[in-house]
């Protein structure tokens, strides 16, 4: 799948500077468009290497939820506790809860039905129940 990728690239690489020399030998007037044929142009691309992510702690689970949430501009960092109530102690309405969930679906990386995202009334209990989809046990 890498060979294939880097093939295309490098295909569509040299089809970009084939048809630059042609347009420029076209149109000599131009010139200050012309772009230089690169041999470095395939090699300078990155290639990024993705692994198994870091297995979550109830320490590093718990550090995320907080920051998440201390991120969000209508929380005040300074009374957000594990146990703080979203509506009563924070303030928050039905539309940042909304906001919240989603914000914690993009962290984590996957998707919290309404129903479990109802019950979610405290930062804990979005603790447990990440603990107990990811399996976070330590």
């Amino acid at each position: 799948m890498l060979k294939s990728a880097l093939r295309t690239g490098i295909r569509s690489a040299s089809c970009f500077a084939r048809a630059t020399s042609r347009r420029a030998a076209a149109m000599p007037h131009l010139s200050f468009m012309r772009i230089q044929n690169s041999p470095t142009l395939v090699s300078s691309s990155q290639i990024r290497y993705y692994g198994a992510k870091a297995p979550l702690t109830l320490k590093t689970l718990e550090e995320r939820i907080i920051l998440v949430l201390s991120l969000y501009d209508k929380i005040d960092p300074k009374k957000l506790t594990m146990e703080s109530n979203f509506v009563n102690d924070l303030g928050l309405d039905s539309l940042d809860h909304v906001e919240i969930v989603m914000a914690l679906e993009d962290e984590f990386g996957f998707e919290i039905p309404d129903g479990d995202a109802d019950r979610m009334k405290t930062p804990r209990d979005i603790f447990k129940y990440i603990c107990d989809k990811e399996d976070v046990y330590q």
